[in-house]
């Protein structure tokens, strides 16, 4: 009887946003509108509240621009935070990708523990990440993990191609890490679990991507970016970059 309200109460909050929050909405009061009613849904976890403060999901959801009916892919999935609340913002008319070569416990049990038709979950590499069906994308975001496939044997030139190649002219590509100090490149990466935000900017651009703007809500100019990010003195000082593609 739990799970049926849940499902009811998952299945009136998309309505809702659907409704309320059309796929033509531009005001920036309307989008975080909706990425309020988004955050509060009854599906998410615990877990996730906690996590709220640190990632800031209205902020992000605003920032990135996701509507009702939009096809997103979110690359490195991990635990599907991201991915769920994507899929909360598209509702029943959109989709979300969500993308890992390997899924890891949480996410699968955040998939088997409430199903959504249009939370996809995707078993692919990064060279190759976009399922073969998929019509082309509105929006397509990486969290937090631009710094660990830096240090994987991947092409990111290759990666980067295929997305722009997969979404649509004017689509977004977001991207949030934690910064590295300034020169350190990719050399961080698996140590500190950082990268320098220079490198992101030119391995992006070079795909093809223009910089369309940057986000200050996750900036924190007390850390001094100098030890890891899974367990840093402050909260890490984290970019959120915008790209689009022209057209």
């Amino acid at each position: 009887m739990v799970r049926h309200s849940i499902a009811f109460a998952f299945f009136a909050t998309l309505m809702t946003l659907l409704a309320s929050g059309c796929a033509t909405m531009t005001s920036p009061q309307e989008q975080r509108a909706a990425a309020e009613r988004v955050v509060a849904s009854p599906i998410r976890t615990d877990q996730d509240r906690k996590t709220d403060g640190a990632r800031k999901p209205v902020d992000f959801l605003a920032f990135v621009g996701v509507r009702p009916g939009m096809r997103v892919l979110d690359v490195s999935a991990g635990g599907g935070y991201t991915s769920q609340l994507l899929a909360l913002a598209v509702g029943p008319s959109g989709t979300v990708y969500a993308q890992t070569p390997r899924p890891g416990e949480t996410l699968t049990k955040r998939l088997a523990d409430h199903p959504q038709p249009n939370l996809v979950l995707v078993t692919r590499p990064f060279e190759d990440l976009v399922p073969d069906d998929a019509p082309k994308l509105d929006l397509v975001t990486l969290v937090l993990n631009y710094h660990d496939i830096s240090y994987l044997p991947v092409d990111r030139a290759k990666m980067n191609a295929r997305i722009f190649a997969a979404l649509k002219p004017g689509g977004r590509y977001v991207i949030v890490d934690h910064s590295g100090r300034p020169g350190t490149g990719i050399t961080e990466g698996r140590t500190l679990h950082r990268i320098d935000e220079a490198v992101v900017r030119d391995e992006v651009q070079k795909a093809g991507f223009v910089l369309d703007a940057q986000g200050d809500f996750l900036r924190n100019p007390a850390d001094a970016r100098d030890d890891s990010s899974g367990q840093p003195k402050v909260p890490t000082d984290k970019f959120v970059l915008r790209f689009v593609k022209p057209g």
